[in-house]
């Protein structure tokens, strides 16, 4: 007759284990060390753990957090059996973690000679003069690297490579870009900036803009709001579908100027103006990040974001003024520097219009605004051309 077994419901336990190569001998000289993260206070990282068992020959380490570690389901219940071999009882442990303990190998090189195949010996020779050559390339970089700081200064190089990153975080922050396209309205396609179903569910709230009265506007202007939207209203055609759809674009760009200006977005964000929930959902989703703040998670706008919301608002502009833009008035919108805006338009290839010089006896008759156009070819602007020409002003 087979041995039969019984069921022992033991207390809750915090976690199980299982080890990546089966069974362990002498389980019960194994020593276990539990980590924990210290943030009890972010949901994220308070329930995150590390376990580590530690033998003569080897250790092994499990997490249960990362790309290695198991996904367990917090609707579900866990159970680990273990059967005593000697009473025939199995213990039910109740756990919610479960880490699979794989093998930290220590001196890997000296199993290699002792233990290692041909194959691996010959791997680990060519590795080891691999690193000789490695070392000495390194030491041949860090004295050329030595000579060019004493060349150029620290400070200088250091200039240049923050305006570097400057330039590369710009580029991730911009609208999809087709910089074949045969038409300048291609480039930055208007259904990137807003799709089809986006477009439709801001009737409402375009007809709404589209009735301000010039009283109205006005107060806008005195107000000191969204200048680039005053000024889109009061040029907009009396009839038409370009007046529909400059309408239902100045509400939208109202909700990226007026984001662009918060630090923290409240869930209240847009409901005064009567935003759809799926335009809210895209201000959220696209120009947002969120962070963990006194135990709850709110969106924020970072200074990369403002730097999105600035490429994403010169788009809608050029689409709405025959693919030109006011920077002067869209960097006072965003609440940004001139010089911030300029090197967003010269990120997206646009071409830069100055303000003209005139005597002064016509000062007061001149248009001091800086204005960028989308003309093909896109305009590709060298980094080190620049610095130098802003040294020379200094």
């Amino acid at each position: 007759m087979a041995a039969s077994c019984s069921l022992v419901c033991c207390g809750e336990e915090r976690d199980s284990d299982k080890f990546s190569n089966g069974s362990v001998k002498n389980a019960d000289k194994l020593d276990f060390t539990m980590y924990k993260n210290t943030d009890e206070s972010n949901p994220r990282k308070k329930s995150r753990r590390i376990l580590v068992a530690e033998s003569d020959r080897l250790s092994y380490v499990g997490n249960n957090f990362g790309t290695g570690s198991l996904k367990c389901n917090n609707l579900c219940q866990y159970y680990v059996g273990v059967l005593n071999k000697q009473t025939m009882q199995m213990e039910v442990h109740s756990c919610w973690c479960l880490n699979v303990m794989l093998r930290l190998l220590l001196q890997v090189d000296s199993l290699i000679e002792a233990f290692g195949t041909n194959k691996q010996k010959r791997a680990l020779s060519s590795r080891r003069l691999n690193q000789v050559g490695s070392d000495t390339l390194q030491q041949a970089v860090a004295k050329a690297a030595n000579t060019v700081i004493d060349q150029k200064g620290l400070e200088a190089l250091q200039q240049e490579v923050a305006e570097t990153e400057s330039q590369a975080e710009l580029a991730l922050h911009l609208p999809p870009c087709t910089a074949d396209a045969d038409r300048p309205e291609n480039v930055y396609a208007f259904d990137d900036l807003l799709s089809p179903v986006e477009f439709g569910a801001l009737e409402q709230a375009g007809s709404k803009m589209a009735a301000l009265t010039p009283e109205e506007l006005q107060k806008m202007r005195d107000d000191g709001g969204c200048l680039c939207v005053v000024k889109l209203l009061e040029n907009m055609p009396t009839v038409g579908d370009t007046r529909d759809k400059t309408s239902r674009c100045a509400f939208y760009l109202s909700l990226l100027l007026n984001l662009a200006r918060q630090k923290s977005i409240s869930r209240k964000f847009g409901q005064e103006e009567g935003c759809p929930r799926i335009i809210l959902n895209k201000l959220m989703k696209t120009f947002t990040v969120e962070t963990f703040n006194n135990g709850r998670i709110q969106n924020m706008v970072s200074s990369s974001m403002r730097a999105k919301l600035a490429a994403y608002s010169l788009a809608l502009l050029l689409h709405l003024g025959h693919m030109t833009a006011d920077l002067t008035l869209l960097h006072r919108d965003l609440g940004i520097t001139e010089a911030r805006i300029i090197e967003v338009a010269k990120s997206m290839g646009l071409t830069l219009i100055r303000p003209s010089r005139v005597k002064s006896d016509e000062a007061g008759l001149r248009d001091d605004h800086f204005r960028a156009s989308l003309v093909l070819p896109l305009v590709k602007y060298d980094q080190f051309m620049e610095r130098r020409k802003r040294k020379k002003m200094h």
